[in-house]
């Protein structure tokens, strides 16, 4: 698994440890090369294909950040939303043959991957959240946390205009 953990932690980055986030930044990543490199699409149609896909990561971290179990659920329902949006659009590219079958191939066993894992992360969650099992912040070590010395920028005192 590729590690897409920056040098600059937090616990507000977590969701770069999940694995359906990175199967999700994957999934944009293999869109991107169909529609940008690889294939001749027109350009509107690319853009809304890689724009559902990457709206899956998005939705994904965005919800995981929020802290509470019913809207990180909810955000992982609009990272689903997002996934068949994804699916619609690479399905009428390759019925459009403006992909391959075999490029279509190769994004649907992804696609299926990034389809199912927020499917049963909402299950635990939902567990989670009907046996009041939910802990709404994250336990943390501070030692944890790259900290970085603040920017020196010169600013001028604010004056009161009275």
């Amino acid at each position: 698994m590729i590690n897409y953990e920056t040098k600059l932690r937090n616990k507000n980055r977590g969701y770069m440890k999940l694995i359906v986030w990175q199967k999700a930044i994957q999934l944009f990543e293999l869109v991107w090369k169909i529609a940008f490199v690889e294939a001749n699409i027109d350009f509107k149609l690319r853009s809304q294909l890689a724009d559902a896909a990457q709206s899956i990561s998005a939705n994904i971290s965005e919800g995981y950040v929020r802290r509470s179990v019913n809207e990180y659920i909810q955000f992982l329902y609009y990272a689903l939303g997002s996934t068949a949006e994804t699916m619609t659009r690479a399905v009428g590219l390759k019925q459009t043959e403006q992909i391959s079958s075999g490029r279509f191939e190769a994004f649907d066993v992804l696609h299926y991957e990034v389809e199912n894992r927020p499917l049963r992360l909402i299950e635990k969650l939902e567990q989670k959240r009907d046996d009041a099992d939910w802990v709404a912040r994250i336990a943390e070590d501070p030692e944890e946390y790259v900290i970085t010395p603040p920017l020196h920028h010169s600013i001028a005192p604010l004056r009161s205009h009275a």
